[in-house]
């Protein structure tokens, strides 16, 4: 296996295609880059901009520029020393269209009966596929030999009509019922990927299905594509099984799963894989720039403002109660039915999904994360402790349908409840409210972050880090830019008060958080502003919903976004905060970026991000990028490295000066030892060494201006290097202020 010295992770679609990834090689390769990293390219849902509702698994998506496509861009990759991996998606596939997806139109043909009958987790006690699609106007036609509904196309079992008949009769005689969309939750009878109802579950555990759905995916393979990314494995009936299966083709392949790690939760020891996407490394990377010391100050700030004096686990209680009572009780009842000698076996499998502090276990892995999980189901609902008692004997046996179903059931409960719900509601510090993340714990205390990147060293060398992927919740720059508003809780403090008094924003929390937002991103386009504020609030289900818009509360929300960008007090306001905390963003910035590409693991850099990122989440972060302008800028840098400024050209030159060094010398970056400074600012440098590089990096840069900079702060390294950043040359003992006076950041490397 050859594991790639870094990935550069690139969202492919109908407006960048396969072809327009090829032609970024050569900057890519310039850029130091060892792989390109492609989003899911099997042929999806027609307008996907992400790929992950793959309709078709024999061939490659047509508007993504096709297999020809494909080849062109390993042709190139391969020419340029580049390997590639590709974002592969065995949970689902998409629905949306039925006509579209082969496999689920000859379901809904043919029923229990179909070849594919097989593919999909069906529930035919039900005796039809239930499509939750109608609205309240069900007027169904048949046109051409189909059901039609509107644009909706079904298709007719056969000799199950003739012409002219009553459609509403024909429609009776399929193997699947439409309902209306509203019923869907309650009465589904198909597993979802979350509670999507456009993604059926894939039976990847069975043999048969994993080889017709992975059939391109294994030629791929044998082709010599570098790596898979493994979309959702939680949502797998059994992912050590798949891993091994997939194994057996892909024993080349540097393989990364998306598994989202709860805080000192580990990856099951027994999976075939070199570890995570990097969500893990992200919390600790965000964290060390966040100014630990101020935690209690946050809190009372935040109690005293929105006056919510709940803890994040009591959001998180909340938000998964809300989910699997709204969004998953067709999922619950189909468990309860395969216990139905328990009285309220539905009620007691609920709380016990609810209650789980992780995604998932892994039985026979993971028993304790159950074994908590019901003694806190059975202590919140005392009432349904008998249930769970009966029931918890087959939750623990690995074998047992309804502990299989238990696994996925609580990674969905976790994936919406939390990242999806309390993250949006609970505002103390939203920085901290990322996917992976802990916003219990406010920053990482310098020795504890060294104590993790030695533990990840000798648990997962070779697995993935990032800063920024298509999922975050706000990019990476402007956690940065967060981190540093971390350290003047005052002047925070005046902005919230400010923002609050002059916006009508019923729900306090939620101001709160938006309030923040702003601070995070500065005065970016006003419309990209909106349209997250709209996707926040609706998510939070605190104030308005998807399903149930409240108006007015909306109406206030976007009131309160246009004040901020035309009230000339708040303004003001916004704009002396936003001018306080760019310089000390853009030092965390950079901080954060070579952390990341230093750190032990593969970095990843995600589309655009070696520029500043003001990313939101999606759709924000998967806009188009102007590579013309890096490209440009990559082309013109000469010996001298550019200053920093709001072009973000110092973030491309560091990110090119490592990911350099990463590729030419992998065997500088094989260890982790600590680099200790010394003297009055010795607590603001987070540094490292890898084996051969040093990678040093400013933390806490407000207050560090604040106590007058780094006086005789120094740090010792035996040697002599020279800072890949400016190619000035140290040795021994030197100055900390004199190695950062450029830029907040240095890379030492020896000679």
């Amino acid at each position: 296996m050859t594991i790639p010295s870094s990935t550069y992770r690139l969202q492919i679609n109908r407006s960048f295609t396969l072809d327009d990834a090829a032609q970024l090689i050569g900057y890519l390769s310039e850029l130091g880059v060892g792989a390109v990293y492609l989003s899911p390219i099997l042929q999806s849902t027609t307008g996907s901009d992400h790929g992950y509702d793959t309709t078709d698994v024999s061939r490659v998506d047509q508007d993504r520029g096709g297999a020809e496509a494909l080849e062109r861009l390993m042709a190139s990759a391969r020419s340029a020393g580049l390997g590639v991996i590709i974002d592969i998606v065995p949970n689902h596939l998409g629905i949306a269209h039925p006509i579209e997806n082969p496999a689920w139109w000859d379901v809904l043909r043919l029923g229990p009966n179909s070849p594919y009958a097989s593919w999909f987790d069906i529930d035919w006690s039900r005796g039809r596929v239930v499509v939750p699609i109608l609205g309240d106007d069900a007027r169904l036609t048949v046109v051409d030999g189909e059901l039609r509904y509107f644009e909706h196309r079904f298709p007719l079992a056969p000799g199950s009509w003739s012409e002219g008949e009553d459609a509403d009769v024909v429609h009776d005689r399929q193997h699947y019922q439409l309902i209306h969309h509203s019923r869907g939750n309650t009465e589904i009878n198909y597993r979802r990927f979350f509670a999507i109802t456009t993604l059926a579950g894939v039976r990847a555990e069975d043999p048969q299905v994993f080889a017709a759905t992975h059939a391109l995916i294994r030629g791929w393979c044998e082709a010599g594509i570098a790596g898979l990314r493994i979309d959702h494995p939680d949502g797998l009936r059994d992912p050590l099984g798949y891993l091994h299966r997939l194994r057996s083709f892909a024993a080349e392949q540097w393989i990364t799963v998306e598994k989202i790690l709860e805080p000192g939760e580990e990856l099951p020891k027994t999976w075939p894989v070199a570890g995570t996407t990097g969500y893990d490394a992200m919390r600790e990377v965000s964290g060390v720039f966040i100014n630990h010391d101020h935690a209690s100050g946050f809190t009372a700030l935040y109690q005293r403002l929105t006056g919510d004096h709940a803890t994040i686990g009591d959001h998180i209680e909340a938000g998964k109660r809300l989910v699997v009572n709204s969004l998953l009780p067709a999922e619950v009842r189909r468990m309860a039915a395969l216990a139905p000698e328990i009285p309220h076996a539905g009620a007691a499998l609920a709380e016990v999904a609810i209650a789980f502090k992780v995604y998932r276990s892994y039985l026979p892995e993971g028993v304790a994360d159950l074994d908590q999980a019901l003694a806190t189901a059975a202590r919140r609902r005392p009432d349904l402790a008998g249930a769970i008692d009966q029931l918890s004997p087959r939750l623990h046996d690995h074998g047992d349908e309804l502990a299989l179903r238990m696994q996925q059931l609580s990674g969905a409960a976790m994936a919406k409840g939390v990242e999806d719900t309390a993250y949006y509601r609970y505002s103390r510090f939203i920085a901290l409210n990322e996917v992976g993340g802990d916003p219990d714990q406010f920053g990482i205390p310098l020795q504890d972050f060294h104590a993790l990147q030695a533990s990840r060293l000798s648990r997962q060398p070779a697995s993935m880090t990032g800063l920024s992927t298509h999922d975050t919740k706000r990019g990476e720059d402007v956690r940065a830019r967060l981190a540093a508003l971390s350290e003047i809780p005052e002047a925070w403090l005046r902005f919230a008060e400010l923002f609050l008094s002059l916006t009508t924003i019923p729900n306090r929390l939620f101001g709160y958080f938006l309030a923040q937002t702003l601070v995070g991103t500065g005065p970016i386009e006003r419309a990209r502003m909106h349209a997250y504020a709209e996707k926040a609030m609706r998510e939070a289900s605190d104030g308005t919903t998807w399903t149930a818009t409240d108006a007015a509360y909306e109406a206030a929300v976007h009131e309160a976004v246009d004040a901020a960008y035309d009230d000339p007090r708040l303004r003001a306001a916004w704009d002396q905060l936003d001018v306080r905390i760019t310089p000390a963003g853009w030092s965390n910035s950079l901080g954060q970026k070579l952390v990341q590409l230093t750190m032990p693991g593969v970095p990843d850099v995600y589309q655009g991000s070696e520029f500043w990122d003001d990313s939101l989440v999606d759709p924000d972060n998967r806009r188009p990028v102007d590579f013309a302008a890096r490209i440009r800028l990559l082309e013109s840098f000469g010996d001298a490295p550019p200053g920093v400024d709001q072009t973000g050209a110092a973030k491309l030159w560091i990110t090119r000066q490592t990911l350099r060094l990463r590729r030419r010398r992998p065997d500088w970056f094989e260890s982790y030892r600590p680099v200790m400074a010394r003297g009055p600012a010795h607590d603001h440098l987070i540094a490292f060494g890898r084996g051969g590089a040093i990678a040093l990096a400013t933390r806490l840069p407000i207050g560090l201006a604040a106590r007058g900079g780094w006086h005789d702060t120094t740090v010792e390294i035996p040697g002599s290097y020279a800072d890949v950043l400016t190619g000035r040359r140290w040795s021994e003992t030197f100055p900390v202020g004199a190695l950062l006076d450029t830029y907040p950041v240095a890379l030492l490397a020896p000679g």
